[in-house]
């Protein structure tokens, strides 16, 4: 058995959350864990449905993500989420509201995630085609002290979820 707990991947669009949380939730199930990934296009799509993209209705998207993720790892799911969450305060909200509680920042910079931009939407918002671009025309506050930081530009995904998985294991959420 496991404790329930909340892996809390942030960063901007691009930046390898959904990759890396997918990697993470294959292996907790793959060990028998009970484990949800809530990631944050399927959040907003099924949760927050008629949400934009003001800082009220981000700030309310997390706080919707962060309540379920609440409520699984009370009742001793693991609730990997994978969202941009862009606000620090929002980010520190839930946090305190979650008993075990894992935030793991993936950072990049704007020009790598350019770089890796398949639709474009970087070069769009650069151009100031797409206004409240988290990270171009709007803010992304990185956290202060995240229990594991990933730099999806220069490591291999491979390392970055060993440090994940070591975090885990170090903070005893995981055998």
């Amino acid at each position: 058995m496991h404790k329930g707990f909340a892996l809390w991947f942030t960063g901007m669009s691009g930046a390898g959350k959904s990759t890396l949380s997918q990697r993470i939730y294959d292996r907790l199930k793959a060990q028998g864990a009970r484990v949800e990934l809530l990631d944050g296009d399927e959040v907003r799509e099924h949760l927050s449905k008629g949400l934009g993209f003001s800082r009220e209705d981000r700030d309310t998207n997390v706080r919707r993500i962060g309540f379920v993720a609440e409520l699984l790892a009370r009742n001793g799911v693991i609730a990997i989420t994978a969202a941009i969450s862009p606000y620090r305060e929002t980010r520190d909200a839930v946090r305190g509201r979650i008993e075990h509680f894992v935030e793991v920042f993936m950072d990049a910079p704007v020009t790598v995630l350019a770089e890796r931009d398949v639709k474009g939407l970087y070069k769009k918002a650069l151009a100031g085609e797409i206004p409240h671009f988290t990270g171009v025309s709007d803010p992304y506050e990185p956290p202060l002290h995240p229990e594991v930081r990933c730099d999806s530009a220069t490591e291999p995904i491979e390392v970055s979820e060993a440090k994940v998985w070591a975090k885990l294991q170090e903070s005893g959420l995981i055998g």
